[in-house]
């Protein structure tokens, strides 16, 4: 019973990227009308449902190696560019359908005869252009740092920190890491920020702590006159991976914890520091992750213990949807959180005043800055990629936020 309901759903996907495949077949019929031409669209789609179930069905035994990357990417790419092309068709055959109701009216045929050849023809631009976007999001995009700035204004900002600047990443995720090099131009990009603190907000490896030692030597460099101050992402735990027992996972955790202190990071667990500056004070807390589905091991209260009500504070948690259920509306006010988590979801357009990435749907707020209640929260898209090994349109993020008294 247990096999039938898996492969139930696999049998439902599987139909529906056929029936998706078959109307992008007809639209490109419709500018190559050859024979050949269903013979390669046909033999790519075979070799690609193929390759991914090979490579699913021995995930458990092989892992997620190279050929399992290789097939589940050359799907993804194939599979979105099939439904923009898709769309854009609908769109076209839509309009003829409307044509073709006016014409019933008057007794003509009921659609328009043929497709418009021009408007094919940019379907298929867009297909195209979709691949070439995708392998330059897997080739380059992943490893195409961005800094993203912010200057915020806070009037309970004690003045000795007027201009007080952070720099932050979050999503690290060790273990997809594959360029020394690139990700060497990224901590480099950090290092010229040069601000007076830096904070990482979790999601160091993926499942493993030795996934982040050949990177120790490159993360290592980063330093902050304020200090550099870490906390636990919900991969950290190695909760997604089988272990032979309990203790070694938790073993795996504690190695993780001396891992941070190897790169010269102050993990922080529940916990506050008290930064000083010119006769004042500003209060940094960091938390274990908390998140709505994905383990609410944090405690608010006991990393606040000890502050005031109205000590200017700034809290590092991993998932932005503590902020939305404890942070915002807590009784000790808390003026900026930083979180990560989302990614953006490695995928997305965020141009021409457009912002969209389908984990809008899971988190309404999913990157960038959000202000209620006087408090604010900053999501970072990210500087590393789990999953799909590539980034297209939502790009790897380093974030510097200046603090301005007003």
């Amino acid at each position: 019973m247990k096999k039938r309901l898996q492969l139930l759903p696999i049998s439902i996907f599987g139909a529906l990227f056929l029936l998706l495949s078959w109307y992008t077949l007809s639209g490109l019929q419709t500018v190559s009308p050859q024979t050949y031409t269903q013979i390669i669209f046909w033999a790519i789609i075979t070799l690609s449902l193929a390759a991914l179930l090979f490579a699913i069905q021995g995930m458990r035994t092989r892992g997620m190696g190279r050929f399992f990357k290789l097939s589940t990417h050359f799907f993804l790419v194939l599979f979105v560019s099939e439904l923009l092309f898709a769309l854009l068709l609908f769109v076209g055959d839509a309009y003829r359908g409307v044509y073709g109701v006016f014409n019933l009216i008057s007794k003509q045929d009921f659609l328009s005869p043929v497709r418009n050849p021009y408007w094919i023809g940019f379907a298929i631009a867009v297909f195209f252009s979709s691949v070439l976007l995708f392998l330059y999001g897997i080739l380059r995009g992943k490893y195409a740092y961005r800094v993203i700035s912010h200057t915020l204004y806070f009037k309970d900002l004690p003045s000795a920190f007027n201009g007080f600047t952070i720099t932050q990443i979050s999503d690290v995720h060790a273990g997809s890491f594959t360029d020394a090099k690139a990700v060497q131009k990224g901590i480099d990009l950090i290092k010229e920020q040069d601000s007076d603190l830096f904070v990482f907000t979790g999601d160091l490896v993926n499942n493993k702590a030795e996934e982040i030692k050949p990177w120790i030597a490159h993360f290592s460099q980063i330093k902050a006159q304020f200090g550099q101050f870490s906390i636990l992402g919900n991969h950290d735990y190695g909760d997604y991976v089988n272990w032979p027992n309990d203790l070694i996972k938790k073993e795996n955790l504690q190695q993780l914890k001396k891992y941070h202190e190897a790169l010269g990071f102050r993990l922080m667990l529940d916990e506050h520091v008290t930064l000083e500056k010119g006769g004042a004070q500003i209060v940094l807390a960091g938390i274990e992750n908390w998140g709505l589905g994905f383990g609410e091991r944090g405690d608010l209260e006991k990393a606040l213990k000890g502050t005031n009500a109205n000590d200017f504070k700034i809290l590092l948690s991993h998932d932005p949807s503590h902020w939305e259920a404890q942070v915002k509306n807590h009784p000790s006010t808390i003026n900026l959180t930083l979180s990560g988590h989302t990614h953006g979801m490695q995928f997305g357009i965020e141009a021409f005043g457009i912002k969209w990435s389908p984990v809008k749907y899971r988190y309404p707020h999913w990157a960038g800055i959000k202000e209620q209640n006087n408090r604010f929260l900053n999501i970072n898209r990210g500087f590393g990629f789990i999953g799909f090994s590539g980034r297209v349109g939502i790009w790897p993020e380093i974030t510097v936020i200046k603090l301005k008294k007003g």
